[in-house]
């Protein structure tokens, strides 16, 4: 069974028909479709192409990706989809609302975490817990907000971060050793190689130098987890095939497919990596029905009664 673990819906100019055409047309078998809640004062005009319309604020900005959104794709497609949803810690009670919404809704998954607020923030950590007492793996994206000058290498202020850094992540992982915790996006996978703090790209290239917090991170904390999703995993596993191979060999436990967006780029990577068979089932959906069983009992919200 394939399980795509990052995935969106009403997303890159596809409904919910457009994103199940292209699971059936790649073999994929299930998804965790993943909310992105987005304040105003965090909105980013760039991204707006890619969202649903229908949701747009009277002021122009943009509230991401719903759960409504998700809801309905999950009811259409019971047998397709697992839903997640997080809530930005910094509005309202998050955590109160992460656990309605994993009795009303079903919700299994706290993610994406997609925020500029660092990891370790103590209402960050206030949802985590949350999540880990209802054992909802939280997806996390990571973007860096300094980039090194590549004239001076001084720091660059990144408009577009999300949770700070790795040392952000690393507390965030401290303090909630109950919380399954599933890295994403550049400011994550830039960490393969031991050369993250002075590579001045988004997207690093070259080889991958010793020393690389990836693996120390997966090494020492073993509530963390990879998913493989988007440009940023696929360029960082090419920046060295061999190691990249190694590496998903020896953590086959902790990587989960993910795309993020369409197509059979990275599939057809994997084919060309030629994994041991077990690695491979691990990778492609066992380790994910591992973190969030896909049984309807499992996830589907329970039936409400009338005492």
């Amino acid at each position: 069974m394939i399980i795509d673990t990052h995935q969106h819906t009403f997303w890159q100019k596809r409904d919910d028909r457009g994103l199940v055409a292209d699971m059936d047309e790649h073999g994929i078998d299930a998804a965790w479709l993943l909310s992105w809640d987005v304040v105003p004062e965090e909105d980013a005009a760039s991204v707006h192409a890619g969202l649903n319309p229908e949701h747009r604020r009277p002021d122009g900005t943009h509230p991401g990706i719903p759960l409504s959104d998700l809801i309905r794709t999950r009811d259409r497609y019971p047998d397709r989809f697992v839903i997640g949803y997080c809530p930005h810690p910094v509005k309202g009670n998050a955590p109160a609302y992460l656990e309605a919404a994993y009795h009303m809704h079903g919700v299994r998954i706290c993610g994406e975490c997609k925020f500029r607020i660092p990891f370790d923030d103590p209402r960050s950590i206030n949802l985590y817990h949350k999540a880990g007492e209802l054992r909802m793996p939280v997806v996390l994206h990571l973007d860096v907000p300094f980039l090194p000058d590549p004239a001076t290498g001084r720091p660059v202020y990144q408009a577009s971060w999300y949770g700070g850094t790795v040392a952000h992540l690393e507390r965030a992982l401290q303090a909630c050793p109950e919380t399954a915790f599933v890295g994403h996006a550049p400011g994550f996978w830039r960490e393969i190689s031991g050369d993250a703090d002075s590579a001045t790209d988004v997207y690093p290239s070259g080889p991958v130098t010793p020393g690389g917090r990836l693996e120390s991170l997966l090494r020492e904390y073993g509530n963390l987890y990879a998913d493989l999703s988007a440009g940023s995993a696929l360029r960082a596993l090419k920046r060295d095939v061999t190691y990249s191979k190694e590496l998903l060999s020896r953590f086959s436990d902790r990587f989960l497919f993910a795309r993020d967006y369409y197509g059979s780029e990275l599939l057809d990577f994997f084919r060309e990596l030629e994994l041991d068979q077990d690695v491979s089932a691990a990778i492609m959906g066992g380790n994910a029905r591992r973190l969030v069983p896909l049984e309807p009992e499992a996830i589907s919200p329970p039936l409400m009664t009338l005492a």
